[in-house]
């Protein structure tokens, strides 16, 4: 589309809300979220909240789900089903204190089922609250400074960071940036305060929500940073990254990437991933006057007929990406400078400890799939909660679900190291670069989309193609897989060298191809396959890749050279 040229506004925000989809009327109608959220939590008849009361308490960070392991069973009986609720917290880069983790310990054993998650987005999820639980919850992360807002729903979803153990100043200042950032573009409605911890309503003349107005965005819209030569934030699957440009290790400003998203659904061929394309560079003083501009046009012109259609990614390639960064340019009333050099060389952790630049130690855990629990041979838990007992730094959850301990003096440890050992949290010194470089989602048994096993079957898996990988001598070399048990992106399957989406029970889509940097999408290589067929077709292509690979190559760049898949431009519609 020409910038000049009007784009078609048929299904946009200007439009009245009986042309729109159901759910711009929902939002329009809930006075700012609030909907009856209060009455749904205080009926006692059921676990469960009301259908549209569900949706509104995404955007406080809150998911409705049932144990779906037992959902037949319970039908069968004429019983509700298991209803509990997922609740997510907002926590920018992934920071935070000592104090916090042991808030978050403490909840997670009284309300969550003793266990905690680390997310893809930095942060921490607690699964299996039930409803009566969920108002203490909330004001127990109030009492060390946390919230869920905007952690779901039609916002801003949380913002991120990349993790650098050695945590240079550059770091520092660009993790200050994405908290304000999250900060900035956070709504603002006084409904989460009211709800969950019982606050009167505010009467004020101004705006309740200045930026969003009464139907907030189309869909979500997720922001984050990285400071290259790391891309573990995958800031290509991000609506709007902002790719740092430093120089002696100053911050100058950002390239800025527009238009990334991950999900996709089978059975609508409309729906794909897609890379973000880089518009150009702004001065780092630039940087919130656009994110409020790219964010504007996505508001104002995203779809809000079609919730399958109504990602960012979708209004760029409908309305044209010259347009859309005209338009930006426009509310900005400036245009981007050009593209400033930067390079990626990994979208991975560097497990282990490292030293920072002022001196002090960091240690990257390896937290298999972002699963923080006790068993009975690792107490991880346990382990955890007893370094933070210690811990005199800060935690950092790292983009690919693993955990960093920051900050630690090195007179100081010893003392850590030792609760490593005891607990046996050094487990990164023995495994696998493929399970190093592995990510799953929930998935079964409480995520109500997912269509197979993900973070419950992936360990196996991995366990499984191990064996190849010690039958061609690959069992150290890093190579990125990733599960989910649907379409969706919630793991970025679509980057990994190895993707794998759930399709239904032991069946899943095979992905090979993906950029090792995080800057390639992959391409399915079998569809609709189950466990043996997946094993054989990595034993092909790993063994290929043992005898023939070039001195530095990445498996995914290798199956495209040998034709096992077509490579994907950046920015390309995943369907050609």
């Amino acid at each position: 589309m020409d910038a000049k040229t009007q784009p078609d506004r048929s299904r946009d925000v200007s439009q009245p809300l009986d042309k729109l989809g159901p759910d711009e009327t929902l939002k329009a109608n809930s006075d700012y979220l609030r909907g009856t959220i209060k009455q749904s939590l205080a009926d006692e008849i059921t676990s469960a909240v009301t259908a549209n009361d569900a949706k509104l308490m995404k955007f406080f960070g809150i998911y409705q789900q049932d144990d779906r392991d037992i959902r037949d069973e319970r039908r069968r009986q004429k019983l509700e089903a298991a209803f509990s609720f997922m609740a997510r917290v907002r926590l920018p880069g992934g920071v935070c204190t000592p104090g916090q983790w042991l808030k978050l310990d403490d909840l997670a054993r009284n309300y969550a089922g003793n266990t905690l998650r680390l997310t893809t987005r930095q942060t921490f999820q607690f699964h299996r609250v039930m409803k009566h639980d969920l108002r203490t919850l909330m004001q127990g992360l109030r009492d060390v400074l946390l919230d869920t807002k905007a952690a779901c729903g039609d916002d801003t979803r949380g913002v991120m960071s990349t993790v650098n153990p050695d945590l240079s100043k550059l770091h520092a200042e660009v993790y200050a940036l994405a908290k304000q950032a999250s900060d900035h573009a956070v709504h603002r409605t006084g409904a989460y305060k009211e709800i969950w911890y019982g606050a009167e309503r505010e009467e004020t003349d101004a705006p309740e929500e200045p930026f969003y107005g009464r139907t907030y965005m189309p869909r979500k819209f997720k922001i984050g940073f990285a400071i290259p030569p790391s891309n573990d934030i995958d800031v290509y699957g991000q609506d709007l990254g902002f790719i740092a440009i430093a120089h002696r290790g100053k911050l100058k400003g950002f390239n800025v990437a527009i238009g990334g998203g991950l999900g996709r659904t089978d059975q609508s061929p409309k729906t794909y991933p897609r890379l973000a394309s880089v518009i150009g560079y702004i001065d780092a003083d630039k940087l919130f006057p656009t994110i409020d501009a790219v964010m504007s046009v996505q508001r104002d012109y995203g779809d809000r007929l079609d919730r399958l259609h109504a990602r960012f990614k979708y209004t760029i390639d409908e309305k044209g990406l010259d347009w859309i960064k005209a338009e930006a340019e426009r509310r900005l009333g400036f245009a981007f400078k050009p593209e400033q050099p930067y390079t990626f060389t990994s979208n991975g952790d560097p497990l282990g400890w490292v030293k920072g630049e002022d001196g002090r130690e960091h240690c990257v855990l390896y937290i298999q799939n972002g699963r923080v629990i006790n068993t009975p041979s690792y107490p991880m838990m346990d382990g955890l909660r007893a370094i933070a007992q210690v811990h005199k730094g800060m935690f950092r959850v790292t983009p690919n679900q693993n955990l960093i301990i920051a900050d630690i003096a090195p007179e100081d440890r010893p003392e850590i190291e030792a609760l490593m050992k005891e607990y046996g949290l050094d487990q990164f010194e023995t495994r696998s670069g493929l399970r190093l470089n592995s990510m799953a989602c929930v998935a079964l048994p409480t995520c109500g989309l997912a269509m197979a096993e993900s973070e419950r079957y992936l360990p196996d898996l991995v366990t499984k193609i191990e064996a190849i990988l010690g039958t061609y001598g690959l069992k150290d070399d890093p190579i990125t897989i990733r599960m989910t048990g649907c379409p969706n992106g919630c793991a970025r399957p679509y980057i990994a060298e190895i993707g794998l989406t759930g399709r239904a029970p032991g069946k899943y889509n095979l992905y090979l191809g993906g950029g090792f940097h995080g800057e390639r999408l992959n391409k399915m290589y079998l569809e609709n396959v189950g466990e043996p067929a997946i094993l054989e077709a990595l034993d092909k292509t790993l063994g290929h890749y043992s005898r023939d690979r070039k001195p530095g190559e990445h498996f995914g760049d290798f199956v495209i050279r040998a034709g096992y898949v077509v490579e994907v431009k950046e920015g390309r519609f995943f369907n050609d």
